[in-house]
């Protein structure tokens, strides 16, 4: 059982019970699928983005840490920035074609 720290109880006024039990609304951490089950698709974009051209890598199922690690691995072998959230990676200029390679090679067969 977790510590009752008081970070968590931030937002708790008072409770008279004595037996009250601070609950935190924690998000569960999602399982990565294996990299041959997830279904990436890769598109690009230059809506609402200040013109900009941009590649995004969507549906990846799995951890915030191993987004940001595929995101990372992009990143450096287009030799440009990004950013990942929300189980999308986004990535700066037009590379559909590169991204497509690289995530093939790195074992993401269903890659489109």
């Amino acid at each position: 059982m977790k510590k009752n720290d008081w970070k968590d109880r931030l937002n708790i006024v008072y409770s008279t019970n004595p037996d009250f039990q601070y609950t935190t609304d924690e998000m569960e951490e999602i399982d990565t699928l294996p990299k041959q089950q997830q279904k990436l698709r890769v598109s690009i974009e230059k809506n609402h983005r200040g013109g900009k051209t941009v590649t995004i890598v969507k549906n990846f199922t799995g951890s915030d840490d191993d987004l940001k690690e595929l995101a990372r691995l992009l990143k450096t072998k287009c030799g440009v920035g990004g950013t990942a959230k929300d189980g999308e990676i986004i990535i700066q200029g037009e590379f559909k074609e590169k991204i497509v390679e690289l995530l093939k090679k790195e074992g993401y067969s269903q890659t489109k």
